[in-house]
Formats: C-alpha cells, structure tokens, sequence
C-alpha cells in the first residue's frame, strides 16, 4: 500500500556530500558550456574572416563533432555509472556511419 513506503531521512553528512558532488556537477557543466559557446565563437569566426572553404568546412565538422561528444558526455549525463553500454553503441553507430562517409566520398570523388 502507498502509506506503507519507508522514507528514508539524510543524516547531515550524506547532505552535505550530496551538496558538495552537486556543485561539482555544476561546476563542470557550466565550465562545458563555456568551452562549446568559446568553439562556436571560432567556427563563426572562421566564416566571417572568409578564409578559404577547404579550411572552414573542415574546422566547422571537426569542432561540431567535439560539441556533439561533450554534449553526449557532460549534459546527457554519459559519464555516470550505467552509461557505458548506451554509450558503446551510439559512439560505434558514429564511426561506422562517418566510415560509410568517408568511403563513399572517397569513391565519389575519385
């Protein structure tokens, strides 16, 4: 029955702990933030600047795919424990699809 769940009340340590791992968790979100917002400045730097195309697609994908694995790492929580198998297989998903990428490219263009 529903009036018959234990609750179970923190002592002040398991707060405090609690408190403090939070923060950390902050701090390093924030911190990714600020390294994805710092990425995106360089890409748009690089269009504005009108380098050539051969360097800024290149630099564009490079940093999107720094953004995407920060992304999947810091705010989809896939440095928790439990995480590594989902992980696994959306990371080996990525590389078999740019390997599909590659080649088919590779096989257009030459």
């Amino acid at each position: 029955m529903a009036h018959d769940v234990e609750t179970h009340k923190r002592s002040q340590a398991e707060y405090e702990y609690a408190k403090r791992k939070r923060e950390h968790e902050m701090r390093g979100q924030v911190a990714t933030f600020a390294l994805m917002i710092f990425l995106t400045l360089i890409a748009f730097t690089a269009v504005v600047a009108d380098f050539s195309a051969y360097y800024v697609v290149p630099l564009i994908l490079l940093l999107a795919a720094v953004q995407v694995v920060l992304q999947l790492y810091y705010f989809m929580h896939g440095k928790e424990k439990g995480h590594g198998t989902p992980l696994f297989f959306m990371y080996g998903g990525m590389l078999i699809a740019f390997t599909i990428l590659v080649t088919f490219v590779t096989i257009i263009w030459i």
